[in-house]
């Protein structure tokens, strides 16, 4: 026995008593241990509670849910957090006794792995605070299969949670919502693909919308709902159609197992309107619609929705030359006009706008007949012919063979000028091609005409030399009107080159040794202009170079192959060579 404890027993036993329940207390209770205490007094604000110690701790009101129902007598338990504060009372808690069996409860009776149920209490930085008996943390990547962008919805509600990690030394847990969810939606998967058919309507949950499509949650998976099964009609974007959080019904189209993907449909649930297209819209139908797309070659009308037809920019105008249908029409205009022709099996229909009015053309035969002389303006070359506007829409077409009597001509542009206004006589009309053939040279006397009457052989004529070739000279009898003289009938001397003797504008007297009306050629002979008219007579050495099959003088070749010829070509010039092959017509 201690000298303390022998002095306090030689005193006074009752003493001794005291001395050893205070001993055995101090030894039972030791600090962050669970003890029971019994509520001694209450005051407005706190009350003291007895846990067997030398003296009574304190415990404030704010740790009773109800402090109006505590009363003197009541046990509580608490947390012994020190033995004595300065005053030498200890300091207890309530709260903390309360936190701590919970926490002793999660970690007896729930593992790694675990499944729990909590209450949202709040916001934290990454994440929510989960009360499942203890504070547990829910990072925000675990909140739900997809980002989850405003957590407030969550706060106050009550959420099943997996129990990721227990932290026993940091008094810490880890939940995931998340893996919860993927989980069921596993299950709920298998079980989907399982029972669900081809054919079968489900409703579904808009989850997310892309450029291509919305994806419907179906309570186990998504299905892909393609843009192009939501509308019979032109959708631009799925947006237009469907909505985040839609709720709606759909039709099964595929079910791969493979690949595990369902294809749904939207426009499936309605009637197809191509079913019926050719009795509710017959060729030759005058038709009503509106503009909703336009394109360079034309524009798209919608006849109802589903329903759309093509107008082509060749069938817009029967009289305008329209380059591109944006030209005249834009998006949104109401239309009339004509169903031209319908494909069913690949859902086409083409329309005309022109034909809701009269065509031009069709009396284009009365108002310009053949051999009528018309007037107009020159709009536009090609490389074989001008196109003159005879009104509004109606052009006519001169071939460059039709441009001259004397000339032949490589291109409009040497005899005409864009915006000249032009007289010539209508050769052909053709309706149904919208063609008119125009002739400029018949509009004008043919100065060949009568020619065997003005000029015979042997006659001798002066003439102006207008050309040069290296097989001989081009000489003017008149306007319109060229004779050759070929390079061996310039004179009695041998002639090397044409230039050397005879100059462009120099006249010369000659004798004509051929003349060919049907093929417009005159042969000439200045050696010839030397001998009498009594001795004159043609013989095979004036017509060298002249000889059938090299043929010459026609100026609708001649004077071209006489333009590009050098001192290199050879001494016979055969027209054929610079002959224009480019075919008559349009």
């Amino acid at each position: 026995m201690s000298k303390k404890k022998k002095l306090v027993a030689e005193e006074s036993p009752e003493r001794a008593q005291m001395w050893e329940l205070y001993n055995s207390t101090m030894k039972a209770i030791q600090e962050g241990q669970i003890v029971e205490g019994s509520i001694v007094e209450k005051g407005e604000k706190d009350v003291l509670v007895d846990i067997g110690y030398k003296s009574e701790g304190v415990l404030p009101a704010e740790e009773f849910e109800d402090f109006e129902k505590v009363a003197v007598g009541d046990k509580v338990e608490v947390l012994l957090d020190r033995l004595e504060d300065e005053d030498g009372m200890p300091v207890l808690s309530k709260t903390k006794a309360e936190r701590q069996r919970k926490w002793d409860d999660v970690v007896q009776n729930k593992d790694e792995g675990d499944t729990v149920i909590g209450t949202v209490k709040g916001k934290v930085k990454g994440g929510l605070v989960v009360d499942v008996g203890v504070d547990a943390f829910l990072p925000g990547s675990q909140i739900d299969v997809t980002p989850v962008r405003d957590l407030d919805p969550f706060i106050g509600q009550d959420i099943e949670c997996k129990i990721l990690k227990i932290n026993k030394e940091r008094r810490n847990i880890v939940l995931s919502r998340r893996d919860l969810l993927e989980d069921q939606r596993r299950e709920q998967k298998q079980a989907l693909l399982k029972e669900i058919k081809v054919g079968e309507k489900r409703m579904g949950v808009v989850k997310n919308i892309t450029d291509f499509g919305a994806f419907v949650d179906l309570k186990g998976m998504d299905g892909l709902l393609h843009i192009t099964d939501m509308s019979w009609g032109r959708i631009n974007h799925p947006s237009e159609v469907v909505q985040q959080g839609q709720e709606l019904e759909v039709i099964v189209l595929d079910v791969n197992l493979d690949k595990e993907r369902i294809s749904l449909g939207l426009k499936q649930l309605q009637a197809n309107p191509w079913d019926e297209i050719e009795m509710k819209y017959p060729k030759g139908a005058r038709v009503h619609g509106k503009v909703v797309n336009l394109v360079p070659y034309g524009a798209f009308v919608q006849l109802e929705p589903g329903v759309e037809g093509l107008v082509h920019v060749s069938e817009l105008s029967w009289t305008k030359r329209i380059a591109r249908a944006s030209d005249v029409l834009s998006v949104g205009d109401e239309v009339d006009a004509v169903v031209l022709n319908i494909n069913k099996e690949e859902q086409k229909i083409s329309l005309g706008i022109r034909q809701t009015e009269a065509n031009p053309w069709d009396d284009v035969a009365d108002k310009y007949p053949i051999g009528s002389r018309v007037k107009g303006k020159v709009r536009n070359f090609t490389n074989y012919g001008a196109f003159i506007e005879l009104e509004e829409g109606v052009d006519g077409m001169i071939h460059v063979s039709d441009m001259s009597w004397t000339r032949k001509i490589n291109h409009p542009s040497e005899l005409l000028q864009k915006g000249q206004e032009v007289e010539a006589v209508v050769l052909e009309v053709s309706p149904e091609n919208q063609r008119i053939s125009l002739g400029l040279k018949q509009a004008q006397e043919d100065p060949w005409s009568g020619i065997s009457n003005r000029y015979h052989l042997g006659q001798l004529i002066k003439g102006k030399v207008t050309k040069l070739a290296s097989f001989g000279a081009f000489v003017e009898l008149e306007e319109g009107v060229d004779g050759l003289v070929h390079i061996s009938q310039i004179s009695d001397d041998h002639v090397a080159k044409i230039r050397d003797v005879l100059q462009p504008g120099q006249v010369v007297e000659a004798r004509i040794v051929k003349i060919d009306p049907v093929d417009r050629r005159i042969g000439l002979s200045i050696k010839a202009a030397n001998v009498s008219d009594e001795d004159f007579q043609v013989d095979d050495s004036m017509l060298e170079g002249l000889r059938p099959g090299e043929d010459l003088v026609d100026l609708a070749g001649a004077f071209d192959a006489a333009l590009s010829s050098s001192d290199s070509k050879p001494e016979e010039w055969s027209p054929g060579q610079a002959e224009y092959d480019e075919p008559k017509g349009e």
